[in-house]
């Protein structure tokens, strides 16, 4: 069985306060955006599998694509798949393939949905008969971002990222431009530069108007920090707008950058060799 997550972009992004516990409340819309990463199960027949993990083993991940930094048991994959054995034995050994495509540590949220479509996966492949609620729950323990992409529509997210209201925003008419500078934002350091304020105004009322007059009023406050100490990020943003984006932004605490055009006029612009570009249409 064979799924493929999809990336998100945030619409805007305010973090509105720093908790007792560490973490950050913020605001921002998610919408999904057609840049995947492959992943398919496979139920295990025999005992004698080469695998990455150890030789005894219940599942084992085998990678393609995009480099993937870290510890494989760490991969989101791997968690959600021992995170639903504790409490469902009857999940069977499986052998899994992921093949990245979607840029880590870029905003795009490439991890996290790969995460929740694994917990996914398992529930239908081995009919768990989990309910949506069950498997927010799950995914929830796997990140903050991860619940956004069991439901995988635009959403206005509050809390850590996890607090989740399903809103009517189609941007079908649009196409948009990716760029990743393959830039890694430390995401404290980021967190470090902000100082939390309630949004100027709602998001929910700002995606609400034309596309073309969020460029003064959609803002995402790790943009300007990050800018400013890289200055080639706004570079990206600049040419963006030349080239004749709607809108353009960072997404997430970075380093991606996304342009929304009238459909199918993306322009044709050359970029440096390093970075990775995607026209989604």
């Amino acid at each position: 069985m064979v799924v493929f997550p999809n990336c998100k972009i945030n619409l805007g992004l305010h973090v509105v306060h720093k908790r007792e516990d560490g973490y950050h409340d913020l605001e921002t819309i998610f919408y999904p955006l057609p840049l995947r990463d492959a992943l398919e199960v496979v139920r295990r027949e025999t005992a004698d599998v080469k695998r990455e993990i150890s030789d005894n083993a219940a599942v084992s991940l085998q990678l393609s694509g995009l480099t993937v930094q870290g510890k494989t048991e760490d991969n989101l994959c791997i968690k959600a798949y021992n995170l639903l054995k504790k409490d469902h034995p009857q999940l069977g050994d499986v052998d899994m393939y992921l093949h990245k495509a979607i840029p880590m540590g870029a905003g795009l949220g490439g991890g996290s949905a790969d995460g929740a479509f694994a917990l996914q996966l398992f529930n239908d492949k081995f009919q768990l008969k989990l309910s949506r609620e069950q498997l927010l729950d799950y995914s929830l323990q796997l990140g903050s971002d991860c619940p956004f992409f069991i439901i995988n529509k635009p959403c206005f997210a509050k809390g850590r990222g996890e607090l989740l209201q399903s809103i009517q925003l189609d941007l079908s008419a649009y196409s948009f431009l990716v760029v990743h500078p393959g830039v890694h934002i430390n995401t404290g350091w980021a967190f470090s530069q902000l100082t939390p304020a309630p949004a100027p105004k709602p998001l929910q009322h700002i995606i609400q108007q034309p596309v073309d007059t969020w460029r003064n009023e959609l803002k995402n406050d790790f943009e300007a920090p990050v800018c400013k100490h890289h200055p080639d990020m706004q570079a990206i943003k600049d040419r963006l707008y030349n080239a004749g984006a709607l809108y353009a932004s960072m997404t997430g605490s970075g380093s991606c950058f996304f342009g929304i055009f009238a459909k199918d006029q993306l322009p044709a612009l050359q970029w440096p060799a390093a970075y990775a570009v995607f026209n989604l249409k």
